[in-house]
């Protein structure tokens, strides 16, 4: 088990991937924030506290974007080899005709993407749909799926794993972990 990206530069990437947002989706009232259960969550939580504290002035005209998680449990094709609990679901505003980021920890095969997207669908049917993630992974993708917007791109090999975790001081940090 090795450190891949600590907790300082992983605060780092989330500052750069918060400033090409607020850059990108000046209409905060039509876009929302979704990270994916559960890695991408603390991602979205993370990225979503660097944005609110970026436009903590009402008077700038710019409110953060709402903010959900997505539980993709049994959207997963791999639930029928797993006893899996859910996790939780929390979208307290609708999807409809807005533009969704959603955000992930790591993007490998593009399965979780495709398991969100599916899961997404099921409350509503967005304009549009913007990918975020914290690392891409694009020599193993499965899927025809891209990110939109990456924090950093890691090479590894297909049987290592990389494990978003929050350590015992509570800070998130980039786990690589090679058989």
């Amino acid at each position: 088990m090795k450190i891949q990206i600590n907790n300082q530069s992983l605060l780092s990437i989330i500052d750069q991937l918060a400033n090409e947002l607020i850059a990108a989706y000046p209409d905060t009232s039509n876009t929302v924030l979704v990270g994916i259960q559960q890695g991408g969550v603390v991602v979205s939580s993370l990225i979503d506290k660097a944005i609110r504290s970026k436009i903590s002035d009402p008077r700038s005209g710019h409110m953060p974007f709402e903010h959900g998680q997505l539980d993709i449990t049994f959207y997963r094709d791999d639930v029928r080899n797993k006893i899996l609990a859910p996790d939780t679901m929390h979208l307290p505003f609708s999807i409809e005709g807005k533009t969704v980021i959603l955000v992930d920890d790591v993007l490998f095969t593009g399965r979780t993407i495709k398991a969100a997207l599916d899961a997404l669908f099921d409350y509503g049917r967005p304009d549009r749909v913007k990918l975020c993630v914290l690392v891409d992974r694009p020599e193993h993708r499965q899927f025809p799926i891209q990110a939109d917007h990456k924090g950093q791109v890691i090479k590894a090999q297909r049987s290592d794993k990389l494990k978003l975790r929050v350590n015992e001081q509570g800070q998130a940090e980039l786990l690589l972990l090679s058989e």
